[in-house]
């Protein structure tokens, strides 16, 4: 039996691959048992976390931010407001149980952890000055965990000065793209497929394949599409319609020869960018999705690349900066510059210890 126990609590899909990433560099260093909270209900967990607390799958997979009323409504109606009290109870119920407790992801999931009552450290994944500032009431929460981490320098200055000890050892979404696996590319042009790891992979595979259709017509490629957990890859390639190999790895592998990554995701995007490959998203016109778009174009600045949704449109742009290494060469750099280094995971790993 593990001598000490330790609870993540996230809340997004993309907060569970950077808490399965962290728990992994904690169970090398020590015998501690990690466990696992989901305010989303993400069906899904690695590195050895334990799923415990209640469980439901929210629409929004978390995606509720920036006055998104319309995915807050559908997760409402999913029966989010039961879900809610469930979790209170459970984290209020934690006192005593664990060692520390981990929250991963935004001030609220923050304030959720702290209802635990443990020693809390707090990994702030959601919030960059590259996008959005922390505000001073969510400082005033930070200032409660024992240790806070940001996503970067810039980020940990501006929190400082609301009084907020926080550090900046390096971005676990890089850490997410550092493998010493490489996937089997066969072909001189390779394109990773980014669908995401939510229900909307589907149909973010459709308007990928779209495009790649119209790409193969005129260029030899080689494709790989990342399968994210929970999703089912024979639907994901169906949906994709063009030749491609599905991949359930680390996404390191993937990234390590890849020539661009052409990707509707969240943290796996912003994983290629950390790895130096160039990020190409198609638009969207939905209301619904806009904002999260705008928000990473801000974040990844030139590293993304946003085309045309259609599909002939944005064929030619992705053949142009196929045919543009220089372009390719110079948003690899700035996704390397943005996303900054990593060792942020061993750094959380061994502060978690600390506890």
């Amino acid at each position: 039996m593990a001598a000490k126990r330790v609870l993540f609590v996230t809340n997004g899909h993309g907060e569970v691959a950077i808490a399965a990433r962290i728990a992994a560099d904690v169970h090398r260093l020590g015998d501690v048992a990690t466990e696992h909270v989901a305010l989303v209900g993400a069906e899904f967990a690695e590195g050895g976390l334990v799923r415990v607390g209640p469980r439901r799958i929210m629409p929004s997979g978390g995606l509720v931010a920036m006055g998104n009323l319309g995915a807050f409504a559908r997760d409402v109606f999913a029966g989010f407001v039961p879900f809610w009290f469930a979790g209170v109870r459970y984290l209020r119920g934690a006192h005593g149980r664990y060692d520390g407790v981990v929250a991963v992801g935004d001030v609220y999931c923050l304030w959720m952890a702290l209802l635990a009552r443990t020693p809390t450290i707090f990994v702030g994944t959601a919030k960059s000055t590259y996008v959005a500032p922390y505000g001073r009431g969510e400082c005033r929460i930070m200032r409660r965990a024992k240790r806070v981490f940001v996503r970067d320098a810039a980020t940990q200055r501006m929190v400082q000065g609301c009084g907020v000890h926080a550090e900046a050892p390096g971005n676990v979404i890089t850490d997410l793209a550092q493998s010493d696996e490489c996937f089997a590319w066969t072909g001189d042009v390779r394109i990773v497929v980014l669908p995401g790891s939510r229900a909307s992979a589907y149909a973010n595979a459709a308007s990928i394949g779209g495009a790649l259709r119209e790409v193969r017509r005129q260029r030899t490629i080689d494709v790989a599409i990342s399968v994210a957990p929970g999703i089912d890859a024979m639907p994901l390639l169906g949906a994709l319609g063009v030749p491609a190999r599905p991949w359930s790895g680390e996404l390191g592998a993937l990234f390590r020869e890849a020539t661009l990554a052409l990707g509707l995701a969240g943290t796996a995007n912003e994983a290629a960018a950390a790895a130096g490959v160039p990020v190409v998203a198609l638009e969207d016109s939905t209301q619904r999705e806009d904002w999260y778009r705008m928000r990473q174009r801000k974040l990844l600045d030139g590293a993304l690349a946003i085309v045309s949704a259609e599909p002939s449109g944005a064929a030619r742009e992705i053949i142009e900066l196929m045919d543009d290494p220089q372009r390719r060469a110079k948003m690899a750099s700035i996704g390397r510059e943005r996303m900054g280094k990593p060792g942020g995971a061993a750094a959380i790993a061994r502060a978690i210890l600390d506890l």
